[in-house]
């Protein structure tokens, strides 16, 4: 069992620095494995359940140590910066390197345990830590693949909860999440732009406000379309979500002009409470209209 100087220098197993570090208010985002159990009915199957959450999980750990290697490629660029300075762990000072870097491999050597369970959803695991890597060296430099890369993630979430639970996913879902994300990550970029300006992150000097405003009307456009697309072709019984959809969509945009907020979609989500109704709705009208008959 882990003791209190697990991760040496003296500082406490899963001190608050540590589990900052591993950022877990963003796991919120790996719920994108679970629509492909919703919307194919398995939801009422225990073992489908199960095997769903486990893929969740596996992608929680994932994206936590996305998150430390960038944190880490990151630090000297996050002292510089007002505010990172402060939150960001490496770099305020409350989580050495080398503590970074033991955490960092203990995360991957669960994710080396969870290839034995379920090894399709680790398979695309693994595509998405060789894309974040990708990401955190070369890609968050360029223009419009920054965004793109930002929302294959999670497209690749999606996949993973179809494999998970062997089940095929349609077209239509694929593009509407990839015009979700597309979406976030165009109001995150405005955000950061809108901000703190270029010197926020190198790639910002590329992008204007009138056109990241352009992106996020397409991709949302998109989004609704599509969905729609899915609901009208495969799942008429889900035309009682789309008021939903529009709603939520109409109201993040709301939030982030009124609030000036956006930079992080999941801070949006949580502190806004008719968003997480509207989610939380969805979630209960979805799996409702899709509930076996007798069952």
């Amino acid at each position: 069992m882990l003791n209190s100087t697990a991760l040496t220098g003296g500082k406490k197993w899963l001190s608050p620095g540590l589990i900052t570090l591993m950022r877990p208010k963003q796991w919120i985002k790996n719920t994108f494995v679970l629509p492909p159990l919703i919307f194919s009915g398995q939801f009422l199957n225990e073992s489908a359940i199960l095997q769903a959450l486990l893929a969740v999980a596996l992608f929680c750990i994932a994206s936590s140590a996305t998150y430390i290697i960038n944190d880490y490629q990151d630090i000297e660029r996050d002292r510089k910066h007002p505010i990172k300075s402060l939150k960001r762990p490496l770099a305020s000072g409350q989580v050495s390197k080398r503590q970074a870097l033991i955490l960092l491999t203990l995360l991957c050597s669960v994710l080396t345990w969870g290839f034995v369970l379920i090894p399709s959803v680790v398979s695309i695991i693994a595509g998405y830590l060789v894309l974040n890597l990708a990401y955190t060296f070369y890609l968050k430099h360029q223009p419009v693949l920054d965004i793109f890369t930002i929302a294959i993630g999670f497209v690749l979430r999606v996949y993973a909860g179809a494999m998970a639970i062997d089940v095929p996913v349609s077209p239509w879902m694929f593009t509407t999440t990839l015009c979700l994300a597309l979406y976030l990550a165009a109001i995150k970029r405005r955000q950061e732009l809108a901000q703190s300006g270029s010197e926020g992150r190198n790639v910002l000097q590329y992008y204007t406000i009138p056109l990241i405003d352009r992106y996020a009307e397409m991709a949302a456009v998109g989004a609704l379309l599509f969905y729609s697309l899915f609901v009208m072709n495969e799942r008429p019984e889900l035309v009682i979500t789309v008021p939903l959809v529009i709603f939520g969509l109409f109201r993040y945009w709301f939030v982030v002009e009124s609030r000036n907020e956006g930079e992080s979609p999941t801070d949006v989500l949580y502190s806004d409470k008719q968003l997480i109704v509207t989610v939380l709705l969805w979630g209960v009208a979805s799996t409702a209209a899709l509930w076996p008959a007798g069952a």
